[in-house]
């Protein structure tokens, strides 16, 4: 069953940062778009960040842009979310998965379990 396995979450301060891993098993990713959502407790999934097949179109929702950066390496099938002056309300469980591309309303696809990010002091 392909999947994505996300990793890298943990609990950190405010101002700190965090590398999250977003790998695929059992399928290429270099012909899929790649979206980084999160979610919270009690609140709506939210899209974070998405990439373009080859990296080279991106997107940030307007709550993480200019701190966190999406990247991918195809030829390792994984994807990143470098995130950077994380704040408490950037706590929630971040999961990826593939699209055919970022335009909003694209299905995404091959959902992982999701990886715990926890911004307190």
């Amino acid at each position: 069953q392909p999947q994505f396995v996300e990793s890298g979450g943990g609990l950190v301060q405010p101002g700190g940062s965090l590398r999250l891993s977003c790998a695929s098993s059992g399928f290429r990713l270099d012909t899929l778009a790649i979206g980084w959502f999160r979610q919270d407790p009690g609140k709506e999934r939210e899209r974070v960040s998405c990439a373009s097949s080859s990296g080279v179109s991106t997107y940030y929702a307007a709550s993480v842009e200019g701190r966190f950066t999406i990247s991918r390496d195809n030829a390792k099938n994984t994807v990143y979310l470098q995130m950077n002056s994380l704040k408490p309300e950037d706590t929630g469980v971040y999961y990826c998965a593939a699209a055919p591309s970022c335009r909003t309303g694209s299905l995404y696809n091959y959902w992982g379990q999701g990886t715990q990010v926890t911004v307190s002091s």
